[in-house]
């Protein structure tokens, strides 16, 4: 898929592949740049929340219902990686909320550097949470250090349960799972959130899961309620360290 990331290295190619040392080199300057975004968000006393899933598992529709939610209580921004379209981006714009639209070409994920360059035309002087909605993609974006905070991997219904399980390291590396289009779970009877989340702690997880209709509403509290713990987290932390 692309040579950023290394995804077109197999186990069964990686002998032929001379370009490893580059790899690495690669990522340590994206781990530096999303350190430096770390700090960025810090000094702002931003959350920053990287938000992962497949295409089509309601990233947007979940970011929509948090703005109605939220909207009159904590300022919001938002950073959008597509390969290609506005789409989403004036989705989040037709909220009142401001939203920077990263067009990633072929690239498969969002890279710290990428990021960086959104964050030059998205101001966060006074914003909570700056939510990053990725690439739609199960695999690379998890490989990737954005500099944010947390992340939270969407598992919509309609995917099948066993996703933990079929790609661990995306859920491995979240902070918080989604069951997203839990309005449908009455109609797809074939998918578990139990089986889904038992995937899930036998990867030696302790994210807590949450089942959440952005179309009804149905789990929305305790979706909202895990935010603002995490930005009370993060806050108090801030503030221990000297940083706000």
């Amino acid at each position: 898929m692309c040579d950023t990331c290394g995804c077109n290295v197999t186990p069964a190619n990686e002998h032929l592949v001379e370009s490893v040392d580059v790899l690495k080199s690669l990522l340590d300057a994206n781990d530096r740049q999303a350190a430096h975004n770390r700090e960025h968000f810090a000094r702002h006393g931003a959350l920053a929340i990287n938000l992962m899933s497949s295409p089509g598992a309601g990233k947007t529709a979940l970011l929509e219902a948090t703005i109605d939610a939220l909207g009159e209580t904590l300022k919001i921004a938002v950073i959008e990686g597509d390969l290609e379209t506005e789409n989403d981006a004036q989705r989040i714009r037709d909220k009142g909320v401001p939203a920077v639209q990263i067009s990633t070409g072929s690239a498969c994920h969002l890279d710290a550097h990428m990021v960086h360059s959104a964050l030059h035309d998205l101001a966060v002087d006074g914003v909570d949470v700056v939510f990053i909605e990725n690439v739609g993609n199960l695999v690379c974006p998890a490989s990737f250090d954005l500099g944010q905070h947390l992340n939270v991997a969407l598992l919509s219904t309609p995917e099948g349960h066993d996703k933990p399980a079929k790609y661990p390291v995306m859920f491995r590396a979240a902070d918080l799972v989604v069951i997203s289009k839990a309005d449908l779970l009455d109609v797809l009877d074939d998918f578990d959130p139990d089986y889904a989340e038992g995937c899930l702690r036998q990867l030696a997880s302790s994210a807590p899961v949450a089942r959440v209709s952005a179309r009804n509403g149905d789990g929305m509290d305790a979706w909202l309620d895990w935010l603002r713990e995490r930005l009370d987290t993060l806050r108090g932390e801030d503030v221990a360290a000297g940083a706000v």
